[in-house]
Formats: structure tokens, sequence, C-alpha cells
């Protein structure tokens, strides 16, 4: 890191969090496939920050919102602190600073408590579907405005809108336009049922949760209220979570009998994503499910 960066994180620290703090040492930290991260070591405590010089102007400022709201859904989960997010400042890049969670050394319970927490999350809800803000899913801009209906949200603001964007960007053919349409219009028919607008992680991969030395902690959300039933979908996609969450899960919250009917519609959207982010055979993936619903 160079000593003008240095210099900025260590400003940023003293003005937004304690004027007395010396930043002492600035260390790289793996895992991250969008933005750079690091552990900074002060007089004051440790920190976690994150950066991007090539992301949307308000992307941390975003996620703030949605660590925020997951910190007031008071479940038993470590949501991390925001202490600082800022869009890029001349020539500095658009910065995070958070609170840095430890590793836990004792993971033995940890599988159950994220189950519960995540479903004490979940039955966090609001009267209407989105979010005070629009925000992003890894870097795709998701369209948060409030909507009364279910269906309608996730046809318009989830599915649609991010087929629009992937057809400006990616190989779309008409055949595949046409199928995805007819999916669409059979949305009501398919989904069945209206769920309660509840509080979503929104990116919940096993790369977006930590075992910490104060519990199970979830970082690097995309927030909205939505189908709790869009959460677990990712979760079920990649795997990373154990037989032991999903028991504890739900004790806590039964599902309904019928949600892996709509699993891997769920699913969709996350496909759809990653095609759109990183192209390749997520396209395939994609359209694959959409025919399964016709």
């Amino acid at each position: 890191m160079s000593n003008k960066n240095y210099s900025y994180l260590e400003n940023c620290l003293q003005s937004e969090i304690d004027s007395g703090i010396v930043l002492q040492d600035v260390s790289s930290l793996s895992g991250g496939c969008i933005n750079a991260a690091s552990k900074l070591v002060t007089n004051k405590g440790v920190f976690f920050a994150k950066w991007n010089a090539n992301c949307p102007d308000d992307l941390f400022l975003r996620e703030a919102e949605c660590l925020t709201e997951l910190k007031k859904a008071g479940s038993i989960l470590a949501i991390p602190e925001v202490y600082l997010a800022l869009e890029p400042v001349d020539t500095f890049p658009a910065l995070l600073i958070t609170e840095f969670m430890s590793p836990a050394s004792d993971r033995s319970s940890q599988d159950e408590a994220l189950g519960i927490g995540l479903a004490q999350i979940h039955q966090f809800t609001q009267k209407q579907f989105g979010f005070a803000h629009d925000n992003y899913c890894g870097a795709t801009l998701q369209d948060n405005t409030h909507q009364n209906n279910w269906i309608d949200f996730y046809r318009d603001q989830r599915l649609g809108n991010l087929l629009n964007q992937i057809k400006a960007k990616r190989p779309l053919d008409s055949h595949s336009l046409k199928i995805y349409d007819s999916l669409l219009d059979k949305l009501p028919e398919i989904i069945g049922h209206q769920p309660d607008a509840a509080l979503n992680h929104g990116d919940l991969w096993s790369g977006n949760y930590m075992y910490s030395e104060k519990g199970p902690a979830l970082i690097d959300p995309a927030s909205a209220y939505a189908d709790r039933e869009l959460d677990l979908a990712l979760t079920t996609m990649f795997g990373g979570f154990s037989s032991r969450f999903w028991a504890a899960y739900e004790e806590t919250f039964p599902l309904p009998a019928e949600w892996r009917e709509r699993n891997n519609l769920y699913m969709l959207y996350h496909y759809l994503n990653h095609y759109f982010l990183f192209g390749g055979g997520y396209g395939m993936q994609a359209l694959e499910i959409a025919k399964s619903y016709l």
C-alpha cells in the first residue's frame, strides 16, 4: 500500500471514528472476488476495510445500509458494526470500514446457531417488498422499489430487470427470450403463494457467512424484503450449509411443505445474475431451469 493510501486510511479512521487513532499495520486479506480487503491494526483496536476503484460509487453505502438493517432484526447472529462507508473521493476509491470479525477457534455449535439466526432474520418483516434504496448483488444493480405484491416484485424487479440488463451485455437469442417471457407470464401459477415481506441477506452463499469468535457472522449482504425462500435458494445452489443448519432453521421457523417446488425458480435469479456477471455456462443452466417450469 502506498504512503498516500495509508495516510488516507488513517485520516478516515481519525475523522469518522476516533481522532486519536494511529494506524499501525495494514495486512491484505484473501477471499474477495470483487473488492480489495485488509485488516487494519490500530492503537484503538482492529478494523476491517475494503475498497474498490472500479465499482458503482454508492456500492459500499448500500452495503452499509444492508448491514445496519440486518442488525435491526435482533438475531443471535454477529452482524459487523459499520464505522464508515464512503463514495470515491478524488483519486481514492470507494471505502467501507467495519468491525473486524476474528475467526472462531471453536466452531462446534455454530452450524445450528447460523440456522437459528437466519430464521430469526427471516421473521423480521415489513408490509412491502423491496428496500429503502436500490442496491447491488455482487456488482449487479437491484431494483428495490417498494411493491405490495410479491409475484409482481419477483417478476418485474428481479427476473425482468435482470433480463433487461443481460440483453444489453450478453448473448440472449429470440428463442430464449420467448421462453423467459412465457415463464414470467406463468409466475402467478408457479409461485402459488403470497409470502410475508421478510428481511433477506440477499447473497447468501457459503462465502458470505463466517464463524467468528462472536458466533456466526453474515457479511457482504444485498438485502431486501422478499420471500424468505429467495434467500434459501442460493444456499442450495452451491452448498456449504450443513444438515445441522437446516434442522435448526426448520425447528425455529418451519418452511411451507411445497417450498422446494419453488426452489429452482428462485435459484434462477442467481443463475441469471452469474451469467450477467461472468458469462459462460450459467446462461444455459438458467435457461434449463426456465424450461423446466413450462
